[in-house]
């Protein structure tokens, strides 16, 4: 039980009036009616205070069953109310780790009456983590006592990668392939679809002869037979992500690896979508976790559940172990993508000797993770010293970079460097220009 602010805005007035009342009736009346009056207030209040435990209300989390990392989760409770009106303040133990929009929730609720709070928690690292349980504080029907107890609502949560991501891409690569979309797409691939005549605008080099006197032969006169042609289904996709110790510094909130993991598992929806084989290798000094490549739309959860269990680790990556181990475990030519960073020209050396041992039998694609800040410092003119050797470190290390890419191009890698926030976005983008520009 906790006082409300309008006993204590009663004792005030009880202390204000004793002098009043000294000087009309004595000091010692005056102090036995303030006594008095003090005792009754306190009295009223503990009265108050136990009425609310026969008409206190009822309390429902619901979390939903995986946690998003990076992503607001919303958080729903649910009120159910007795025969009085409710004042309520509540206080839900989430995880300490996470962030919350608040802290403190308040709601009034009719009696008889079901209400719903919502607020949302922001999860930055993947794992377990132990909720707690809700603290809950009634307020009297005179407004005199808070009476306080908690619900026991213990649990555990799991909190993986960005779950909300790939829902929503996974709806975007369906309206992608359907209709109008996959009907451009035709013709533009490298599988033999189906024959069939000449149309207006279809490109002479795919008519096929041989087919169309077969037909002539036949039929006499006809228009010539033209072969339909689709993307490849049967390509392989081999992802390699880093975990070692460039992947463990924090981007906007997040560890780069995890930056690295959302965009693994994007790019590895959209390639399973698009009908391609897909494995995914995390390695630091050696292969920690190899996958091997395989179709499906149900594979997606065999990796989700394989790697957010991973996290990165203070060890220097070892770049041309784990490209000797895809090609050992690879004999087939496959698109390669190796999600990393670099800050350094040693760490980039090793890149590029790396992904050159895999040109051209396969087609190497390396995607760095930029720290945004290190761009707007390298952007942002100062006057002041210390801001200035800042500013002159950021222009190197991004100098250092776009050196490392260009010679990364010239051993034919496609590169793809952009801020850790968005990598995700892109990386999906650039696969689908491949895969419509039949690249591999």
């Amino acid at each position: 039980m906790v006082p409300a602010n309008r006993v204590y805005l009663l004792l005030l007035i009880g202390i204000a009036i004793a002098p009043i009342l000294a000087m009309v009736l004595g000091i010692p009346t005056s102090i036995a009616i303030a006594l008095l009056f003090d005792v009754l207030v306190l009295g009223l209040m503990v009265v108050d205070g136990l009425r609310v435990k026969r008409d206190r209300v009822q309390i429902n989390r619901e979390i939903p069953s995986r946690l998003s990392i990076g992503r607001d989760n919303p958080v729903v409770l649910n009120i159910t109310s007795a025969n009085s009106n409710a004042i309520l303040e509540i206080c839900d133990y989430y995880p300490t780790d996470f962030g919350v929009s608040a802290a403190k929730l308040r709601a009034n609720v009719a009696a008889n009456t079901n209400h719903e709070l919502t607020y949302t928690v922001h999860p930055t690292q993947r794992g377990e983590f132990d909720w707690g349980n809700i603290q809950v504080r009634q307020l009297g029907l005179w407004g005199l006592a808070w009476n306080d107890w908690q619900i026991p609502q213990k649990l555990t949560v799991k909190v993986y990668p960005d779950l909300v991501g790939l829902r929503s891409l996974s709806i975007r690569l369906a309206l992608q392939s359907s209709g109008a979309i996959r009907q451009r797409r035709m013709g533009i691939g490298t599988e033999f679809a189906e024959l069939r005549n000449y149309r207006t605008g279809d490109d002479l080099r795919l008519i096929d002869w041989k087919a169309t006197a077969r037909k002539v032969g036949a039929y006499g006169n006809t228009a010539p037979l033209v072969r339909v042609l689709e993307p490849e289904q049967e390509q392989t996709l081999l992802i390699l992500l880093d975990r070692g110790r460039l992947m463990t510094a924090k981007v906007q909130g997040l560890q780069r690896f995890d930056w690295g993991l959302n965009a693994t598992l994007a790019l590895a929806l959209a390639g399973l979508h698009r009908g391609d084989r897909v494995g995914v290798g995390v390695f630091d000094r050696q292969m920690h976790t190899w996958i091997p490549p395989e179709r499906g739309q149900n594979y997606l959860t065999h990796l989700i559940d394989r790697l957010t269990p991973i996290q990165p680790v203070l060890l220097e990556s070892d770049y041309l172990g784990a490209v000797t181990s895809v090609v050992q475990q690879q004999t087939r030519r496959a698109l390669v993508v190796l999600i990393t960073d670099i800050v350094d020209v040693t760490a980039s050396t090793e890149l590029l000797a790396a992904l050159s041992r895999l040109a051209p039998r396969y087609l190497p694609f390396c995607v760095t993770l930029r720290d945004p800040q290190v761009d707007r410092r390298a952007h942002t003119f100062t006057e002041d010293v210390t801001e200035a050797y800042i500013r002159a470190v950021a222009l190197d290390l991004l100098a250092q970079r776009q050196v490392a890419f260009a010679q990364l191009k010239q051993k034919g890698v496609l590169v793809l460097d952009a801020p850790a926030h968005q990598i995700t976005d892109q990386l999906v983008e650039r696969y689908l220009q491949l895969k419509a520009r039949n690249q591999l």
